[in-house]
Order: C-alpha cells, then sequence, then structure tokens
C-alpha cells in the first residue's frame, strides 16, 4: 500500500518548536519533490515548504520564511520539517504530499499524487 504518514504535531506554546516527519511506505521518496502543506479552520489549504528530489532545492512561503527548515533523508524515506518560533497562526493541520517530479514547480495540490492523512499542530498558551 502506498501512503505518506506525518507525525511529530501536538501542542506547544508560543515560541515553541516542533519537527514534523512525512515517511513513506509501499514507494520510494527519491524521485519525488515533498510539499508541506497546512489547513487552518475556515481557511484554504495552503502550501508552507517544498523540497526538491535531491534535498537541493527547497522552498518555503513568506509566512514561515526564517523560522521553518526543510529536510529530507533519502535513506531513510523520510521528510521532515522543523518549525521553530511557532505563533498562534501557525495553528493547523500539517500534510506531506509527494508529486512525481525532481523540483517542486509550484503548490498547485491537483499536481500532488500521494498525501498523508495529516497530523494537527497547535499553538496556544
Amino acid at each position: 500500500q502506498l501512503q505518506l504518514v506525518e507525525s511529530g504535531g501536538g501542542l506547544v506554546q508560543p515560541g515553541g518548536s516542533l519537527r514534523l516527519s512525512c515517511a513513506a511506505s509501499g514507494f520510494t521518496l527519491d524521485n519525488s519533490a515533498i510539499g508541506w502543506f497546512r489547513q487552518a479552520p475556515g481557511k484554504e489549504r495552503e502550501g508552507v515548504s517544498c523540497i526538491s528530489s535531491s534535498g537541493g532545492t527547497t522552498n518555503y512561503a513568506d509566512s514561515i520564511t526564517g523560522r521553518f527548515t526543510i529536510s529530507r533523508d533519502n535513506a531513510k524515506n523520510t521528510v521532515y520539517l522543523q518549525m521553530n518560533s511557532l505563533n498562534p497562526e501557525d495553528t493547523a493541520i500539517y500534510y506531506c504530499a509527494a508529486r512525481n517530479t525532481f523540483y517542486c514547480l509550484d503548490y498547485a495540490r491537483e499536481r500532488y499524487r500521494y498525501w498523508g492523512q495529516g497530523t494537527q499542530v497547535t499553538v496556544s498558551s
């Protein structure tokens, strides 16, 4: 079964950090760019970060630039999102998704073939 599984979400205080993981099973991520998306209550799902298949190219949304870092370990078939200096506006369900291209190109959801089930991140005091 081909699937992506996110983990690492939870409740954190403002200013805190979390590291999300996205693990693939049933297929290898070696040839896939991976994106992280998030969806807050009542809002559209938005792309926040993306990494090329080799890890050599990364992209960040303006809202998280300088606070989040995306990385990948292809040997572990896993992509990570390190989130620092979290604030309440970062509260959302975070999803990872894989596309069949080496580079991210864009955050168009229809171009991402596999999606995880999401992990909840809540930033609150």
